[in-house]
């Protein structure tokens, strides 16, 4: 079903490292994951550093979230989309992903995350990371764009998180920020790992 857009993020990684993909996967998919904001109350503060060193330090990023499984009735279209990914990244560039985490990410109005690497080089954890956006409607007056910079502290691509958005990047390349949001921002944060679960 995603074969097109496999072999084009593929052929992304390979060429530039990242890439931006505008109206990307099902039109409904988007609508259908916000039902997950039904459930804010289960969202928890982002913490920051690894899972055996993780706190929450509210001057480096101020977001909410929720960890997504296979099991929930909204994201499984979503996870089958990464899981397809997934395999055609190991079979075109021998990547070795053993697994996809991901987490919906809530950014209430004032809410930042500060430029920061997704994985340290050679620390051999988050290999490809993805950011899928949920909001319906987005104007540059609301804020909140994903900025990705190049080694040399460039900006090379400025986001607005537009529904069925998708951006893709090798994670110890590229730092990126997210801007403080001037409204209720979701996305779906995932990173395909080597490392076991």
């Amino acid at each position: 079903m995603y074969n097109q857009i496999y072999s084009k993020i593929t052929d992304a990684l390979v060429s530039d490292g990242y890439i931006i993909i505008q109206n990307a996967l099902e039109q409904t998919l988007p609508q259908k994951l916000l039902n997950l904001t039904k459930h804010e109350s289960h969202f928890k503060k982002a913490g920051i550093s690894s899972a055996s060193d993780l706190h929450i330090d509210k001057d480096k990023r101020s977001n909410k979230i929720l960890w997504l499984n296979e099991e929930g009735e909204y994201e499984s279209d979503f996870l089958a989309f990464a899981e397809g990914l997934k395999e055609y990244l190991n079979r075109s560039l021998f990547l070795g992903l053993s697994y996809y985490e991901s987490h919906l990410s809530v950014y209430n109005v004032g809410d930042f995350y500060e430029k920061h690497f997704d994985s340290f080089q050679h620390s051999k954890n988050r290999v490809v990371t993805t950011v899928y956006y949920l909001n319906d409607t987005w104007s540059e007056d609301d804020g909140g764009e994903l900025l990705i910079y190049d080694i040399n502290e460039k900006i090379i691509a400025k986001v607005l998180p537009n529904s069925n958005t998708l951006v893709v990047f090798m994670s110890e390349k590229f730092p990126h920020e997210v801007l403080s949001t001037n409204k209720k921002r979701y996305c779906i944060a995932g990173w395909f790992r080597v490392d076991k679960i």
